[in-house]
């Protein structure tokens, strides 16, 4: 029987070794390897091309959901559930349309997890029974509330640097981290206040908050 490899990106040593316990002594399941932070998980995701990636959504550097755009983008044919603690509409619908396959949190039973990662290598979605409820509300808000849909105006990249930056990383240090030049890191900055008409950190932090690329619990 051809065993379901799972790469587990959570930065939480803890959760990852929990995970990997429970997860191993499924017949059908294997450990491929783990990842501490999203930059790591997509890099060893297109190395090991595992069936499915279990997914924290907040991760300093990359979070969860950066993660998943480019490991869905580079590797349509992975698998993504997102195992979070958040439950609100925004981090779920952002997770959804990031790509991934099923939406879980962090409070269910193990049983959750594993029917959710068949379900998802066998083609399904896979969202808990709470999370459902969100989807629901969520849709329903955006039919009565239009204007409050989001429209994405930042590229990928900008979005990179705006979590680092709502994380307190300066300026030298994003340029080390993305190998790039500090004038890039610059300029990108510049573009990121000028689309989204905010001059300062406090500003972008709250924004950054605000659309899930980091969480105050980090």
């Amino acid at each position: 029987m051809k065993k379901i490899k799972i790469l587990i990106a959570d930065d939480h040593k803890i959760t990852r070794q929990g995970l990997r316990s429970l997860l191993e002594n499924e017949p059908d399941m294997e450990v491929a390897a783990e990842a501490d932070e999203g930059r790591s998980a997509v890099r060893i995701a297109c190395e090991l091309k595992p069936d499915v990636v279990i997914m924290d959504v907040s991760m300093p550097d990359l979070n969860g959901m950066e993660a998943t755009r480019q490991i869905v983008r580079k590797q349509p044919s992975i698998k993504i559930v997102a195992l979070s603690m958040h439950s609100d509409n925004m981090f779920v619908t952002e997770m959804l349309k990031s790509g991934v396959s099923g939406y879980l949190l962090k409070d269910c039973a193990f049983e959750e997890l594993s029917s959710a990662i068949r379900s998802v290598i066998d083609g399904k979605t896979y969202l808990s029974p709470a999370i459902s409820g969100v989807i629901v509300n969520g849709y329903l808000n955006r039919l009565t509330n239009p204007q409050s849909a989001d429209s994405e105006v930042l590229t990928d990249r900008e979005r990179e640097i705006l979590q680092m930056i709502s994380e307190g990383k300066t300026t030298k240090q994003i340029a080390l981290k993305l190998h790039i030049s500090i004038k890039t890191v610059e300029t990108h900055r510049r573009k990121i206040m000028n689309k989204l008409n905010m001059f300062n950190v406090a500003e972008l932090t709250k924004y950054a908050i605000r659309k899930g690329l980091t969480s105050l619990e980090k």
